[in-house]
């Protein structure tokens, strides 16, 4: 062998082996940028909260940045309502389905639910009409009791209670005061007269005690559910935003003080989006007349579709320090399917305003799809500075009740008592992608997403670790590139599907 091709032989060898070690350099570099995530998924196809670890290989279409540096809302909770009904029912199942729904609800292994509500006697979705106050012009509520409580709606509370590691807070609201404090007389409509606002704001404490020596803690309150009424259809009181900032600033909120109660939360309003500014404005108008207000509850019912951004985002600028839950969402007016998931895929619900809903808003109620609802909602809220999301009731029958006015809704879960069986909808699945993986005292966090089409919602839990929650509601699938801190991983969503990504702690 001559010099000359020894020497090429040997530049050839160095060269061959710089390529390799460049191959391995650029593969190790790879690795080290890749994120480590878990992946959960829901969809149409079949999917429940599943664990998908494989993707297609194919080109990102688009880029989602997590930007954990821009702040916003600390969560206070996901969850639902204790009803009257949802516990009625629990107990018409045997123990053993009554045990996982409860555990489905509440267990770490379940939706892990940290934010509930509850209500003041009856409401529609109550077997009867009751008050804790049954004795009239009771101006001391000396009669005050809550034994209506103590066959259904407490047990469940209490069992709930048992199976949750992290616990849970609960608010209460009222749908109506007894008839006899009203100016009608009746338990539908109406207001609360004047001469009875004190013994009204001493049977919100009297509340409290109550169910303190159930061993039940009440977080808090809202003021009144839906104080425009219901088209008075069921239980309700009607308050102005004025009547109910005197009342909350002269009456419940000094009352709640000087029992040693100052702590309980007061949330004002407590109906739909579209009507926000009108009550923050009066709520928020002074220091005197916000001091005793906590926060403001809202209700979703003013659009199948429509999460009203700009009302939250007024709410939030005009109490940025305060609380901004949504405290009720249910898919009403319709008959639930049973062991129908398609169903809750396709829009082919419909609400009450389909039918009912002015001429001029109409455009508001579309059919729509059960998820997208819950879905696009929870993401746009949590968006638009909202730090809490409550679902209406836990459990209902095949009918949609039992409701004494007839008003039927679906559930998360449904069940038929007589036959002893329990049905998990996707509803069930969509909160838990909330609920299980976004903790109570979670930052919402900044996110710049490439792709029009998805929805993104991300927070930081207090273990540092993130969740992600994407929602495609489109017919094709989707491939994106998370992003994070210049680590990225690829990952394919399907059609109609919703993920929660999880980036755990660093």
């Amino acid at each position: 062998m001559k010099p000359w091709q020894i020497d090429n032989d040997m530049k050839s060898l160095k060269y061959g082996i710089y390529c390799f070690l460049l191959i391995i350099a650029m593969s190790c570099n790879k690795k080290q940028k890749l994120l480590n995530v878990e992946v959960y998924e829901t969809s149409a196809s079949g999917n429940k909260l599943t664990r998908i670890s494989e993707f297609a290989s194919a080109d990102s279409s688009s880029d989602i940045k997590i930007i954990p540096e821009q702040e916003f809302q600390s969560i206070t909770g996901f969850g639902g309502a204790f009803t009257e009904s949802s516990a009625y029912l629990l107990n018409k199942l045997s123990k053993k389905n009554r045990d996982t729904i409860i555990k489905a609800y509440f267990s770490k292994e379940g939706a892990n639910y940290s934010l509930t509500r509850t209500h003041m006697n009856s409401c529609d979705f109550s077997l009867t009409q009751y008050s804790y106050s049954p004795v009239e012009d009771d101006m001391m509520l000396e009669h005050f009791t809550i034994k209506e409580d103590k066959d259904d709606l407490i047990p469940m509370i209490k069992d709930a209670m048992e199976v949750s590691e992290d616990g849970f807070k609960i608010f209460a609201s009222p749908w109506t005061a007894a008839p006899w404090m009203k100016d009608n007389k009746k338990w539908v409509g109406g207001k609360l007269l004047p001469k009875y606002y004190d013994t009204w704001a001493l049977f919100f404490s009297k509340y409290v005690d109550a169910y303190k020596a159930e061993g039940i803690p009440i977080w808090g309150f809202t003021v009144e559910n839906e104080p425009h009424g219901n088209g008075n259809n069921w239980e309700s009181m009607h308050f102005s935003p004025e009547e109910m900032t005197d009342f909350v600033q002269n009456h419940l909120g000094p009352k709640l003080e000087a029992d040693g109660k100052g702590n309980k939360i007061i949330l004002g309003y407590d109906q739909n989006r579209a009507g926000l500014k009108e009550w923050v404005d009066v709520m928020y108008a002074t220091e005197e007349s916000s001091k005793y207000y906590d926060g403001t509850a809202i209700h979703w019912y003013e659009s199948t579709y429509d999460f009203f951004p700009e009302a939250l985002q007024y709410a939030h600028n005009k109490a940025p320090n305060k609380y901004l839950i949504e405290t009720e969402g249910c898919v009403d007016s319709e008959v639930p399917k049973w062991q129908d998931d398609r169903w809750y895929w396709s829009k082919e619900a419909t609400d009450w305003g389909w039918d009912w809903a002015s001429v001029e808003d109409k455009h508001l109620h579309p059919k729509y799809s059960p998820v997208n609802r819950y879905a696009r909602d929870i993401i746009g809220c949590l968006n638009n500075w909202v730090d809490g999301w409550v679902d209406w009731n836990m459990v209902l029958n095949r009918q949609g009740g039992p409701n004494w006015f007839k008003n039927w809704c679906v559930a998360p879960v449904i069940v038929d008592p007589e036959a002893d069986e329990i049905y998990f909808t996707p509803l069930y699945y969509i909160m838990a992608h909330f609920s299980k993986y976004i903790r109570p005292d979670a930052k919402v966090i900044g996110v710049n997403n490439t792709d029009k089409e998805l929805m993104v919602a991300a927070a930081k839990n207090p273990d540092n670790s993130i969740a992600v929650v994407i929602f495609n509601e489109g017919s094709t699938d989707k491939n994106f590139t998370l992003n994070l801190n210049k680590k990225y991983v690829d990952i394919m969503i399907r059609a109609q599907a919703i993920q929660t990504i999880m980036l755990p702690t660093n």
